[in-house]
Parts: structure tokens; C-alpha cells; sequence
């Protein structure tokens, strides 16, 4: 049982719901990496998203994208990454979850990457443009090392996939809750609702929605449909503004509401 296992077998044992913010290595310097974590952990989150940057982020908003080009330009590399992650394993306990696409994948070596990721405590993996088909070219090395591979569903896809998705791994299961890219949204509709609640009763593992997340009210309705939220491009605006008072807030809040009634 790796740490995802162990902390979301902790949040069912107590009743409670999961918060993962996500937040983009190297956006104002890999060197603040590290302590961004520690702050996350400390503000109560229950595992940290880190997304890798990429020339061609086909899942990611304008905020993100943003905040990749201002890591790329940084001169973050995904060594670079890995590195600042075991540094961070020293001092953060919680899970932590690299989000990448796959051509820095292949570039790195998949082997190497597996290895390298799996050496400096990295708990789980999500590679938003593999598709279930084609992951045996990197799942079955992630399994090896104890390293989870997330997946994820969307409002589109079919139930009978959503079946076999989910039948797989034993971390999380990522709902998507657009039809499209990350960012901030201001309201979901009764759709969404329908969908996560359906994919909750078909899922064997925990189900987070992700996706324009960014207001406690649309928490508090969306952590009533699934077992927990990832939070993004709002983490991501209020590092950059270094609205660190908000996001504490918005944390804190999550965290004295989060149990289960």
C-alpha cells in the first residue's frame, strides 16, 4: 500500500473528503518548489498535483499554460523536477502526484523515468494523453514501483469505459468536470452532478472531480457528488499573486467542512 492507498484508506476510516491543489514546477522558480509544497501541506492539503511544464499542454487552460511558459522560460526541466521532489520528500508527508504528457515521458526514457520518479518518492502519476489502449508502455513499470497511474474520465466518455477505467489501479480516479480545458469556471450545471454521481457508484477506487474548481461554494456542492476536489489554476493564481491569506483560507475552510454528514 503506497501513500495514495494509505491516505485515502484514512479518509474513508474518518469520514472526511480529499483536497489536492495543483501547482506548476518551476512558475516562480524551481528553487521555491520545495517550500510551496511544505506551505501546501501546512494549509491542509491531503496529496499535491505537480504538473511538469510542456510546449503543448493540450489539457490546460490559459492560467496553467501560462504558468508553464513561465517555467519553461525559468529553464525548469523535468530532471530538474524530479530532483526538487526528493529534496521535498525530506520534509512534505503526503502524497505526491506528477502530472505530465507524454513526450517529455519518452524523452526522458521511460525507463529512466520510472526509476528516477520512483527514487525520489513520487506516489502517482497522471499522463492526460495516454488513453488505456496504449498504457502498457509505461503501467505495468509504474505497478512495479509502487507508483500509481491516474486516470481519468470526462462528461463524454461512455459508461461501459468509465467501467473499465475505473476497474483499473488503486489510487484515484480523475473526473473531469468540463467538456474542455482546465480553468476557472463560475458555475457547473445539474449534468455534472448526474455524471459524478454515476461515475461514484460504478468506481472500485475514490472518485476526485478536477477542473475549474475555484470558490468554496462549488466545493462544497461538488465534495457532495464525489470523494474529494483537485484545485488548480486558482492554486496557481493565488501563488502568482502571493495571495497566500486566500488560499489558506480557501483551504482551511475545506478542511473544517470536509467531513462526511
Amino acid at each position: 500500500m503506497n501513500r495514495l492507498q494509505h491516505t485515502f484508506s484514512l479518509l474513508k476510516r474518518n469520514n472526511r473528503k480529499a483536497f489536492v491543489p495543483y501547482i506548476m514546477a518551476g512558475d516562480g522558480g524551481l528553487d521555491n518548489l520545495v517550500n510551496r509544497m511544505v506551505l501546501l501541506e501546512k494549509f491542509g492539503a491531503t496529496a499535491i498535483e505537480l504538473g511538469v511544464p510542456f510546449s503543448d499542454p493540450v489539457a490546460d487552460g490559459p492560467t496553467i499554460q501560462r504558468a508553464g511558459i513561465r517555467a519553461l522560460e525559468n529553464g525548469t526541466t523535468l530532471k530538474g523536477i524530479i530532483s526538487e521532489v526528493a529534496k521535498a520528500r525530506r520534509v512534505v508527508s503526503i502524497p505526491i502526484i506528477l502530472m505530465t504528457y507524454l513526450n517529455p515521458i519518452y524523452s526522458f526514457g521511460i525507463e529512466a523515468f520510472v526509476k528516477e520518479i520512483s527514487d525520489a518518492g513520487v506516489d502517482g502519476c497522471i499522463i492526460p494523453d495516454l488513453p488505456i489502449e496504449e498504457e502498457d508502455m509505461i503501467a505495468p513499470n509504474l505497478e512495479n514501483v509502487d507508483v500509481e497511474l491516474i486516470r481519468l474520465v470526462t462528461p463524454t466518455t461512455p459508461m461501459e469505459r468509465i467501467k473499465l477505467i475505473s476497474s483499473k489501479g488503486n489510487g484515484f480516479l480523475y473526473a473531469v468536470t468540463v467538456k474542455g480545458i482546465t480553468g476557472v469556471r463560475n458555475e457547473y450545471d445539474a449534468e455534472l452532478y448526474q455524471f459524478l454521481k454515476a461515475v461514484q457508484e460504478i468506481s472500485l477506487i475514490p472518485v476526485l472531480a478536477g477542473f475549474g474548481i475555484s470558490s468554496e461554494e462549488q466545493i462544497n456542492v461538488l465534495t457532495k457528488h464525489c470523494d474529494g476536489i483537485i484545485v488548480g489554476s486558482k492554486i496557481v493564481d493565488l501563488f502568482e499573486t502571493n495571495n497566500l491569506d486566500e488560499m489558506e483560507g480557501l483551504m482551511s475552510s475545506f478542511k473544517q467542512k470536509s467531513k462526511i454528514v
